[in-house]
């Protein structure tokens, strides 16, 4: 059942929210039986890249779609701007509470600040922040993923597949959530074959310089790393891994994706055959878990983490070359087996 604070909260029209976010990033609605039930669910505010970048955002609204179509209500879904503040954040997050959504997430740690300040303004209401930033509050869910767990097993893919002893890792941004995927990667190749070299990049030093958000940066660092010999390259960098992507799929070497099945997305279909894997997280699945725990009056709150052991880290067996490999397979496995029984301890820096 819906919670009743969610029923007074709720008056205003659709129109009203576009109007009240106009100033704060673009907004999509859509309506189930919200009107019949004076209640609205789940909205999102998306990460640097926004809908469309075939990876954490989409993940989230895959996430959104599912709770909209199981739980029959009106939803929200909002792109960032550029250049945009924690004051930015907070407004829209704000904003969306007011309207009467609920739970309002924000996608991506920075809107930590942001949450932390709408949380407090509405108690009643549930917020939740996806990836590594925990907020302290009784109304917040902290959304946070191993991904240095799934990114080890990306490790073992790539030494097991490069036929140059050389792999490359692009990261999007100089920052301790990628630091995660760096360090479990590096460490599964090392693991997997010592000498097996790993070339390593941040694009950027800050997310306002583009560095999750620019394919270009992304083909260009990765065309750098294979002139350098690598054959197979591991991106975690948001849209700009479409970059990293395209760059290997030109110069015939291995990609690997990350946090949707990329080999799966429609955008990247040309390429996919360059797609070994991707190194998933299911935020999917942990954004409409949030929203069936508001819609069931027991909200989520505190520290909900997914890894190995829970499913909600894994490697997609998408590409038939990947799923096939019998050998790679068993490798994979074994590594996967001593990281959750504790065998296997995976760096996350």
């Amino acid at each position: 059942m819906r919670r009743i604070s969610r029923i007074t909260v709720a008056g205003a029209a659709t129109a009203s929210l576009a109007l009240a976010l106009s100033a704060c990033g673009g907004t999509s609605t859509s309506s189930g039986s919200s009107e019949s039930k004076g209640d609205k669910g789940l909205a999102i505010a998306y990460d640097v890249g926004g809908k469309g970048d075939q990876s954490f955002n989409d993940a989230a609204y895959a996430g959104l779609e599912q709770a909209k179509k199981e739980f029959g209500y009106e939803t929200a879904d909002v792109e960032p701007t550029d250049g945009e503040t924690d004051a930015d954040k907070e407004q829209r997050l704000v904003s969306l509470a007011k309207q009467g959504y609920n739970p309002v997430v924000g996608v991506g740690y920075a809107y930590a600040a942001a949450v932390k300040g709408a949380a407090e303004k509405y108690p009643d209401t549930t917020f939740g922040i996806v990836d590594d930033a925990t907020v302290e509050a009784k109304n917040v869910a902290d959304l946070v993923f191993s991904e240095e767990e799934a990114s080890y097993l990306a490790g073992v893919a790539a030494a097991k597949s490069t036929e140059t002893k050389t792999v490359g890792f692009v990261g999007g941004v100089d920052i301790p959530l990628i630091h995660k995927f760096r360090a479990g990667f590096e460490q599964g190749v090392k693991d997997t074959d010592p000498k097996v070299k790993v070339i390593s990049q941040f694009l950027t030093q800050t997310a306002e310089e583009g560095g999750f958000s620019s394919p270009d940066k992304g083909k260009s660092a990765a065309e750098g790393q294979i002139e350098k010999k690598a054959d197979v390259v591991y991106a975690a960098a948001g849209l700009s891994g479409q970059g990293v992507i395209e760059a290997a799929a030109a110069n015939k070497v291995w990609a690997i994706g990350v946090d949707s099945d990329q080999y799966q997305q429609a955008a990247l279909a040309k390429y996919k055959d360059s797609i070994l894997t991707s190194a998933m997280k299911d935020v999917a699945k942990a954004v409409y878990n949030l929203a069936k725990s508001v819609e069931d009056g027991k909200p989520t709150t505190g520290i909900v983490k997914g890894d190995l052991k829970t499913g909600e880290v894994s490697l997609s067996n998408s590409n038939p070359k990947f799923a096939d490999d019998a050998e790679l397979q068993k490798a994979i496995e074994a590594a996967k087996e001593k990281i959750i029984s504790g065998e296997i301890k995976v760096k996350s820096s």
